[in-house]
């Protein structure tokens, strides 16, 4: 079972732009190995940083409305929200470490 919030069009609002702490996004597919490679990961910073930072995963291929809303053209993207706001992005795979260094910055400056 993921820690993470699965996330669509119809919790977005809720989930990203009214949330009141910074929210970290894995726009991810079934399909995609590195996507798969980094799902474990995803998952762990998701309990490590529970009530700190939200983290979420986004299916592209069941939103790609959200995928088209945020420049998604390679995955793994993932992408760093604070009020709302696109703030950072990176694509590819990421080692756990140089994520945790992201989200201690999102969570100390929120």
């Amino acid at each position: 079972m993921s820690n993470a919030v699965e996330i669509n069009s119809t919790n977005w609002q809720g989930e990203v732009v009214e949330s009141d702490i910074p929210v970290l996004i894995d726009f991810w597919a079934e399909w995609c190995g590195p996507c798969k490679a980094l799902g474990p990961i995803i998952d762990e910073l998701a309990g490590d940083y529970a009530g700190k930072v939200k983290v979420g995963k986004v299916d592209v291929d069941a939103e790609p409305g959200l995928a088209g809303q945020f420049g998604v053209m390679s995955i793994p993207m993932i992408a760093l929200f604070k009020n709302g706001e696109l703030v950072e992005r990176a694509v590819g795979m990421m080692p756990k470490d140089r994520l945790a260094s992201t989200l201690n910055l999102a969570a100390h400056s929120a």
